[in-house]
């Protein structure tokens, strides 16, 4: 089965920080040609994988300014599209632009839905419904409207992640620096449990930043450290006492969740969104209502297992289970192609 794989390209495949969808294609990709598979990468001509690379754009257009975002994702979907007869599939990781080209080709084309950025972008994905295949990357977050092959939820490497026995002082928020990600919201519930909190991450909304996180930066018991790469990532997850998550908003999956867990770090977050389909309350973290709920869980936390936040990931969210996943859902969109 030859298989075209559509990143993004607002960033490198696989990002050097930030850069989730990126990070799980390129997780994907790798474990797929890991098992033999014959992958083509249609990334950023500065990524890196074991398969093969096709590319137009030179760099991601969120670490080059000088590259215009539509110019050049034209450019890259399209010369995915073009090659489409060398394919058995394409699998789209690119949102919904690409599904206005699924209907000019007869490859087949699955795509990951990565969340919905608004209900704005539904009437694409209503037009392409049943030419395309759809899978969700949590139960949380199908459309009613839509329908999928399946979901599907991310993986990574678990050896990438340093388990720690042992929690370590400081709380982490790790996310976009955004009032969907509840930055702000983190700052209250480190201050109010008397803990030390550390923020990594983007600055997304520079405003919001500004106006509610930055007054509170002391470099003593709150500290922003900056958008981190792998290395800092594990030292930073391994050597929390605990994850704080307080999203505002029902996100479709959280890779910082099973990141953390991974290193042995329990999560302490807020009930919404894909949060119940990630997290097993009491077992690998908490679910909360609010940030008066966040406070008590931080001293609650303490009783949490750090093997079980480990082995959750292992069995649950490992790059090897996501990939058999999806060979699975690509045997079955080829057969009903050939039936």
């Amino acid at each position: 089965m030859r298989i075209a794989m559509l990143s993004p390209i607002a960033w490198r495949t696989p990002p050097r920080h930030y850069g989730p969808w990126e990070r799980v294609v390129s997780l994907l990709t790798e474990e797929l040609v890991a098992r033999g598979a014959d992958v083509t990468l249609f990334a950023t001509a500065d990524s890196e994988t074991a398969g093969r690379l096709r590319s137009v754009c030179s760099a991601g257009y969120e670490e080059d300014r000088t590259i215009n975002p539509k110019v050049w994702e034209c450019l890259h979907i399209s010369e995915v599209f073009e090659a489409a007869a060398d394919f058995d599939l394409i699998h789209n990781h690119f949102d919904f632009l690409p599904l206005s080209y699924s209907g000019l080709v007869e490859t087949p084309v699955l795509a990951t839905i990565h969340g919905f950025s608004s209900p704005r972008i539904l009437p694409v994905y209503r037009k392409y419904n049943g030419r395309v295949s759809y899978v969700s990357i949590s139960d949380a977050d199908r459309s009613p409207e839509l329908d999928y092959i399946a979901t599907i939820h991310h993986g990574l490497k678990v050896d990438e992640f340093t388990f720690q026995s042992e929690p370590g002082e400081y709380l982490l928020f790790f996310g976009r620096i955004h009032h969907d990600k509840g930055a702000r919201e983190a700052v209250e519930i480190a201050r109010r449990a008397g803990r030390k909190l550390l923020i990594a991450g983007i600055v997304q909304d520079q405003y919001y930043y500004e106006r509610e996180v930055k007054p509170y930066l002391d470099n003593r018991q709150c500290t922003y450290v900056g958008s981190v790469g792998p290395r800092e990532r594990d030292e930073l997850l391994g050597g929390a006492y605990a994850l704080l998550h307080p999203i505002n908003f029902d996100e479709p999956f959280g890779l910082s969740i099973i990141e953390a867990m991974a290193c042995g770090t329990p999560v302490i977050a807020f009930n919404r969104g894909s949060m119940p389909e990630l997290i097993q309350h009491g077992t690998d973290g908490l679910l909360v209502s609010g940030v008066d709920e966040a406070v008590q869980a931080v001293e609650q936390v303490a009783a949490i297992d750090r093997a079980e936040c480990r082995k959750t990931v292992e069995t649950r969210f490992s790059v090897a289970r996501m990939a058999g996943d999806y060979l699975r859902v690509y045997r079955q969109i080829c057969q009903t192609r050939i039936s």
